[in-house]
């Protein structure tokens, strides 16, 4: 008996069941390879024990064939095709399966961009049939007929898509097609620290239901920049949680995303060692240089414990007279302060500093936090921890000159430091400001996020504010003060070149009511809640939104909007995320969400991931979805949190590859494509990602990629751009007008 043929997924080789005993086999172009079991159908794996074999990394449960049903799986092609394996070799097989793969035409690997031949990317031993076959799977076709119920599905899919793109902020000309000129003053100015006086501009401004709204004079009425309102955002949320509620969706997304999975799997069993030998043809380039970004740091917690340990005993010896705090009505000394403590400095040791998260953290954010307080001292963390203390935080800026150092000699390790406003006063911008300015804190290897840790319900049971509406007042009204007119805050203005994100954080496990359209307006929320992270998410992005079109209208550098999102609580964290944040942190959450995940692979969102912090806090480093999120395409970077409380040496970044490596079973182009990635998701400048990348890097595929600098194979990157594409072609029924540069 033979079934018909079934096209099992898009972009995989035909197949066709036969029973044993039918003298059924392919011509003299087909070779057979071993596998034990086809109770679903899966990449064939190898016997070495390749990377991402093991089946805890998958959400899978599979089926198997009942007892006794021996079968054939062969592939089949309507063209024949001589290969130089002209004869059939009949294998023993584990319960009488065999699968018969049919092998396709070599073709060589060019660059598109220069009309030269990668050599690096060739089939170089030419005596190797497995080298003279460069075997891809076909180009994703349709099915022939689609059925009511996925064309259902489809469509959901695409609006939710399109929902995003209607939110998102774009800009307007894209980095790599300003002119010189226009490149932005961050990139032609040498010294960082000096104030070029820029004309004030007659843009008025307004605070109106918690979004600043911006108008070309006082007189005018018309808004510059309208923005979606509350009501709309929370309705188009809404409308994305009830996708994500459909049974039929949930199940199609499912199936893509192990489709995926499966394909890249196919993908390393027949590409795999041809990937290794483009590497080793790549002269002066491996892992350990090629730039890798840090793209989720907390300032306060940069440095590792041994490094603040040994700062700590500095000072205690060298500066021990220095008046430090101000405590119980008295001034102290450092040596007053260790005193008080009964603490000297041959007493200290890592022990005792206490400042690494251990099993006593887990799923406990409180006790996490109070691993920021060396020796258990919150007065400890104000001397050398604050920017805003009794010494104006020269601890902290000389420890941080120490770490940016460190990171300048390593040349190819750069980052992105999360550092706090809390949105109590509007002075703490100025303050945070002249911090940087006066101590100087610059670095070619570092840029700048701002976070809002999000303590409403702590400041409102204080009385520090009245109202929401306070604390986004404190946050986003300076910023529209100094960009209008930047001789209005000078060190803000010079500050805010260095930044380049803006971030919420807090312990997203707290349980928190689900907004809705009605939900109250900023200075109508008056209670001591905390408002939901959507809530938070949405106003934030309102007036950031609003902001960047001014900025960008005037020629200055724009802030991206980067949230914690998804380390813990409800999905409706990542739901708000996928309508308005470029990038995220963390995302581990997306694992309990099909249809969030497929749609976050296919818009391409960066996910900022951090597996030994999440194994401290929240996720066992085994059960962590990150290595599932790469086979499958998502685009996801490492990054190291909390290096004070998580790591050991002095690069906590090369740690956080070389563990993941390690348990995973990563090999070098992997970690080189996640390296590549935390490149394009960090918020460097397009004269940088050109040096590092290409100059060609914001082209998609492999027109964008160049191995001498990136140390990927141009295989690895077609099979992710072509199977990109095929999915989208796929939801948007073969009519998806493909962008042909990376989103900006």
């Amino acid at each position: 008996m033979q079934f018909n043929r079934l096209n099992l997924c898009n972009g995989i080789y035909y197949l066709t069941l036969l029973y044993a005993g039918e003298e059924q086999y392919l011509s003299q172009s087909s070779t057979t390879m071993r596998v034990g079991s086809v109770g679903r159908l899966m990449t064939p794996r190898s016997a070495g024990g390749y990377a991402f074999e093991s089946a805890g990394d998958s959400d899978d449960e599979g089926t198997e064939l009942a007892a006794g049903e021996n079968h054939f799986l062969s592939y089949r092609n309507d063209i024949n095709i001589t290969t130089q394996n002209q004869h059939f070799v009949p294998a023993q097989a584990e319960n009488g399966i065999y699968i018969h793969v049919q092998e396709s035409e070599a073709k060589s690997n060019k660059d598109h961009a220069e009309g030269k031949v990668d050599t690096a990317s060739m089939n170089i031993v030419a005596n190797d049939p497995v080298f003279n076959n460069n075997i891809f799977p076909p180009i994703t076709t349709l099915h022939d007929s689609v059925s009511v119920e996925e064309q259902e599905v489809l469509k959901m899919l695409r609006e939710c898509l399109e929902l995003r793109e209607k939110y998102v902020f774009r800009e307007n000309t894209a980095p790599w097609k300003r002119s010189a000129e226009k490149s932005g003053l961050a990139e032609i100015k040498k010294d960082p620290f000096q104030f070029v006086p820029v004309e004030a501009s007659s843009h008025f401004f307004r605070m109106e239901d918690g979004v600043v709204r911006v108008y070309a004079s006082e007189r005018d009425t018309e808004e510059l920049f309208p923005v979606a309102s509350s009501t709309t955002f929370f309705t188009d949320m809404h409308h994305i949680l009830k996708v994500m509620s459909i049974g039929n969706v949930r199940s199609a997304c499912y199936h893509r995303l192990r489709f995926l999975e499966e394909k890249f799997r196919l993908h390393l069993l027949v590409n795999a060692d041809r990937e290794f030998v483009a590497q080793k043809s790549a002269p002066h380039r491996d892992f350990y240089n090629i730039r890798k970004v840090d793209t989720h740091v907390h300032h306060s917690a940069c440095m590792n414990q041994k490094h603040l340990l040994r700062f700590i005993k500095s000072k205690l010896r060298k500066e021990p007279d220095e008046v430090v705090i101000y405590r119980d009505g008295q001034y102290l000394t450092l040596k007053e302060v260790f005193d008080s403590l009964d603490l000297t400095g041959y007493d200290l040791n890592v022990d005792l500093l206490d400042v690494h998260a251990d099993k006593s953290t887990f799923h406990r954010f409180d006790k996490f936090n109070l691993k920021y307080n060396p020796c258990g001292q919150s007065r400890l963390r104000e001397i050398f921890l604050k920017q805003d203390n009794l010494i104006q935080g020269r601890f902290l800026a000389e420890v941080t000159k120490q770490v940016l150092s460190d990171l300048e000699a390593s040349k190819y390790q750069l980052a992105e430091y999360r550092i706090s406003i809390y949105g109590r006063k509007q002075s703490e911008w100025d303050q945070l400001a002249s911090w940087f300015v006066n101590n100087r804190i610059y670095s070619e290897n570092a840029l700048w996020l701002i976070q809002l840790p999000k303590l409403y319900n702590v400041y409102k049971s204080m009385g520090t504010v009245t109202s929401f509406q306070n604390i986004l007042d404190n946050i986003f009204i300076p910023l529209f003060e100094v960009t209008v007119d930047p001789k209005s805050h000078p060190q803000l203005h010079v500050f805010l070149l260095q930044v380049v994100g803006f971030d919420i954080v807090d312990d997203e496990s707290k349980p928190e009511r689900r907004p809705t359209k009605h939900m109250p307006t900023p200075s109508e929320w008056t209670n001591e809640f905390n408002p939901a992270f959507s809530y938070y998410a949405y106003y934030c992005y309102a007036n950031l939104y609003t902001l960047n079109k001014l900025r960008e209208s005037k020629g200055l550098p724009t802030i991206r909007f980067r949230p914690h999102c998804g380390e813990a609580g409800d999905v409706d964290h990542l739901a708000a995320g996928l309508l308005l944040c470029h990038n995220i942190s963390h995302g581990i959450n997306l694992r309990k969400s099909p249809v969030l995940q497929y749609l976050y692979y296919l818009a391409q969102i960066g996910l900022a991931m951090s597996p030994l912090s999440n194994n401290s806090l929240f996720l066992d480093y085994h059960r962590n979805p990150f290595p599932m999120f790469f086979q499958r395409g998502l685009n996801v970077s490492l990054s190291t949190d909390d290096p004070l409380l998580i790591h050991f040496t002095k690069e906590p970044l090369v740690e956080e590859y070389s563990v993941a490596a390690k348990v995973w079973k990563l090999s070098s182009c992997d970690l080189s494509e996640i390296a590549r990635n935390s490149v394009y998701q960090s918020g460097f400048t397009h004269t940088a990602k050109a040096h590092w990348l290409r100059d060609e890097y914001f082209k998609r595929g492999p027109r964008g990629n160049d191995i001498h600098k990136t140390n990927v194979p141009n295989i690895r990157i077609s099979f992710r751009h072509e199977t990109w594409m095929a999915e989208m072609q796929y939801v948007y029924g073969g009519k998806a007008i493909l962008p042909q540069e990376v989103d900006h």
